[in-house]
């Protein structure tokens, strides 16, 4: 781990704008090689036994490579080595469809093995003459420094892609090496807490599907009691031998505007519009309006479950529970389902059993309408079967689920506060608003 020291210094002036004194003003070109791949078209394509992998732009996303992409070429010549990427190589999208993905990069610390080469408008960015520390360049390749939309030109079949000429002219500032050293690795710190957070998510969100197929079979039970629970077949396959299987509809019901109920009589009133609807939540985000702002909505209670009926919103999972709005009753879209809890289905159960991947399937099968503008029926969703286990297990497999749920949550938010933390490091140390070294103690 690096020792790293916090220290203050001088601005000057440069055509860049205020630097710290010791930094220097360079062209991209003059610290770096920067080589675009070569066309896989001239090579005859062979298979991944016998070829030799080259990587193409979909290989790249966000900040690694995919080796297993089902995008992967593999040509029968070997790649030539001025066109093999080697460790601490960048490489960057240099074409796309979309404006937004052009510049997009990954920076090359592992390879699978050798011989791996890169494809044309994929750019590699290698240092040269170690005037740079190649972890430095690929974070400041990341920050305001590289504006890849003023080097992109837009084809006559619609692409944009990055002129090669023009983007090695690129003017970037550079830290000392000690300075840059500390830079890479504050951020590389930062950048591994989050992707471990990451990790942590994921297998969090694959242990609650795992749950969510025990806990509908066979209820609130440890899974080494598990094999001890009868059960028996149903039209939605195995459950807990004294569940019921019901339809929606008998159990749960939609809520619907009392007749004598004027919203025009409330001095404000909360609105919910589908982006205040979550991806599975126990809360939405409202506004509060004026009734007479109001023209048109879904009226819903305190309580109620808000599923979104409209594609994609619904295929996305976009539902929560309306547990925190001001008064009795709010306004939502349109575009929603509100459902009520009853004496015999608690609404966080049917919350979570709405979530299972094979019934959002099933719900978005019957979806009607238009194409990209489908939408989920009522009838559809009071149609659905459900398993039905006894209040006690409802509650208890609600509970579980949503203490995952919460423990996600948690991590969602750590993750977010180490990306804006990521964010906020990589302006201030980029631009010497904060100052980094790495110490040297001497010798013992």
């Amino acid at each position: 781990m690096l020792d790293i020291e916090v220290f203050e210094g001088g601005f000057k002036e440069t055509e860049l704008g205020p630097l710290p004194e010791e930094w220097e003003v360079v062209r991209l070109e003059n610290v770096v090689d920067l080589d675009r791949g070569i066309s896989w078209r001239k090579f005859e394509e062979s298979n991944k036994d016998n070829g030799h992998l080259i990587i193409s732009i979909p290989n790249i996303k966000d900040g690694y490579i995919d080796f297993n992409s089902k995008y992967n070429r593999y040509l029968n010549k070997p790649i030539p080595k001025n066109k093999q990427i080697q460790l601490n190589d960048i490489l960057f999208v240099g074409s796309s469809g979309s404006i937004e993905n052009v510049g997009r990069n990954v920076f090359i610390e592992s390879l699978p093995f050798e011989g791996i080469g890169f494809a044309s408008f994929v750019f590699r960015a290698r240092v040269k003459n170690n005037a740079v520390i190649p972890k430095f360049l690929y974070f400041m390749a990341n920050s305001h420094w590289f504006n890849y939309k003023d080097y992109v030109r837009r084809s006559a079949d619609g692409k944009y892609n990055i002129q090669l000429t023009e983007f090695k002219s690129i003017k970037i500032p550079l830290p000392p090496l000690e300075e840059q050293k500390a830079i890479a690795g504050i951020l590389s710190t930062v950048q591994s807490t989050i992707e471990k957070t990451e990790k942590v998510i994921n297998a969090l969100k694959n242990l609650k599907k795992s749950m969510m197929k025990h806990l509908f079979t066979y209820g609130p039970v440890a899974e080494e009691e598990a094999e001890r629970v009868e059960l028996k077949e149903t039209e939605i396959g195995l459950i807990s031998k004294h569940w019921e299987v019901v339809r929606v509809g008998e159990v749960y019901n939609i809520t619907k505007k009392p007749k004598g109920l004027r919203i025009e009589n409330y001095d404000a009133v909360p609105f919910v519009p589908m982006e205040g609807i979550g991806f599975g939540a126990f809360s939405v985000n409202f506004i509060i309006k004026d009734p007479e702002e109001i023209s048109s909505g879904t009226y819903f209670e305190k309580g109620d479950l808000l599923l979104a009926k409209i594609t994609p919103s619904f295929e996305n999972g976009k539902q929560a529970i309306a547990n925190n709005i001001p008064i009795d009753f709010g306004i939502a879209t349109t575009e929603v389902i509100p459902i009520k809890q009853t004496e015999k289905g608690l609404i966080s159960y049917l919350f979570y059993y709405l979530q299972k991947p094979d019934v959002r399937q099933s719900l978005a099968s019957k979806m009607e309408g238009t194409t990209g503008r489908q939408r989920l029926p009522k009838e559809a969703l009071l149609n659905t079967l459900i398993p039905l286990p006894p209040l006690e297990e409802q509650q208890k497999i609600a509970q579980i689920l949503q203490s995952i749920d919460q423990r996600i949550e948690k991590e969602e938010k750590y993750k977010n506060a180490l990306q804006n933390l990521f964010k906020s490091l990589l302006h201030n140390l980029m631009t010497g608003k904060i100052r980094v070294r790495t110490k040297d103690h001497g010798e013992d």
